[in-house]
């Protein structure tokens, strides 16, 4: 009797475990379908990998709803729609945000709303017409997309860093670094002369500066010289200018006025030129005359032959 009693009693502690979790479930099923739910279409223009039906839909982090259904875009196969819903108490804003956010580190997708004005008017929809929202770009998208992209300058990089560091660029690399050392030995080996240099350099150097110091000491006094001397010899040559110039209005004054006078005077000494040639061969033969005198007075007084005209 004692084992039948025992399996009586298993048996009516598992049907009522049984009977427990059926009424849990009506209870949740009924608290399910007492709520009241607005629905909303998200329009994505982006991939939605990792989102499905039946995933949480959150507010700001809060689970708000879930996922009805996924369906492409018949106008524009690149765009999904959402179909989700949203407790009917939880207000979603004409300027509400929709995007998608990670759930877990498997990869699986949620919506997620955010933001909303109390001054925005508030969008309820139905499961015939439901209120269409447009998603914003996914953080998570972007930093796939921005992953991708510093993924291909990655493998860029190490592409030219293999290049770079090739067999030839590496032993021309190491003969640079050879040279260098030896470079920097012999430096160090005549570092004493490289002290003097620079001593020596620095003797220049003060040199320089001292000689520049006496050159703008020079074009300080000229730049005096020249701004106290040049008043007086631009005064001097103005001066003398001013005089030239009454000089040349003078000789232009009497140069108008006796016009007719010089041309008479040009004329007669055109008239002169004749006579001046006479007077010229006239002298040239007493000139002649003479010579012979001094030669042979003699034979020139008692006779001899003519004196022969020079002729011109």
């Amino acid at each position: 009797m004692e084992p039948k009693a025992h399996h009586l009693v298993i048996g009516l502690f598992t049907l009522i475990a049984v009977l427990a979790a059926l009424l849990f479930a009506l209870w949740l099923a009924k608290s399910s379908a007492d709520r009241e739910w607005s629905y909303y279409e998200i329009i994505f223009d982006q991939t939605v990998g990792g989102l499905s039906k039946g995933n949480p839909v959150l507010y700001s982090g809060v689970v708000v709803g879930d996922v009805l259904d996924l369906n492409l875009d018949p106008d524009k196969p690149g765009h999904v729609r959402v179909l989700v819903r949203v407790e009917q108490s939880v207000p979603v804003r004409k300027n509400t945000r929709a995007g998608l956010v990670l759930a877990n580190i498997a990869g699986s997708m949620s919506v997620q709303f955010s933001g909303g004005s109390k001054d925005s008017p508030v969008l309820n929809g139905t499961r015939s017409a439901p209120a269409l929202i447009t998603a914003e770009p996914s953080a998570f998208k972007s930093l796939l997309t921005n992953g991708e992209a510093l993924l291909t300058k990655a493998e860029q990089l190490l592409t030219s860093a293999n290049t770079l560091l090739s067999k030839e660029n590496t032993e021309n690399l190491t003969a640079i670094l050879s040279n260098t050392r030896q470079a920097s030995e012999s430096l160090l080996d005549s570092r004493e002369q490289v002290v003097a240099l620079l001593t020596r350099m620095d003797d220049a150097s003060q040199r320089a500066a001292e000689a520049a110091s006496k050159v703008s000491s020079v074009s300080d006094n000229a730049n005096a010289l020249l701004h106290n001397e040049a008043k007086s010899v631009l005064n001097s040559m103005n001066l003398a200018m001013t005089r030239v110039q009454e000089t040349v209005v003078r000789i232009d004054d009497l140069t108008r006025h006796n016009e007719g006078a010089l041309d008479t005077g040009l004329r007669g000494m055109g008239e002169l030129a004749p006579a001046l040639r006479e007077l010229r061969s006239t002298l040239r033969n007493l000139n002649q005359f003479t010579r012979r005198l001094e030669e042979d007075p003699r034979g020139t007084l008692l006779g001899g032959p003519a004196i022969k005209e020079v002729s011109q």
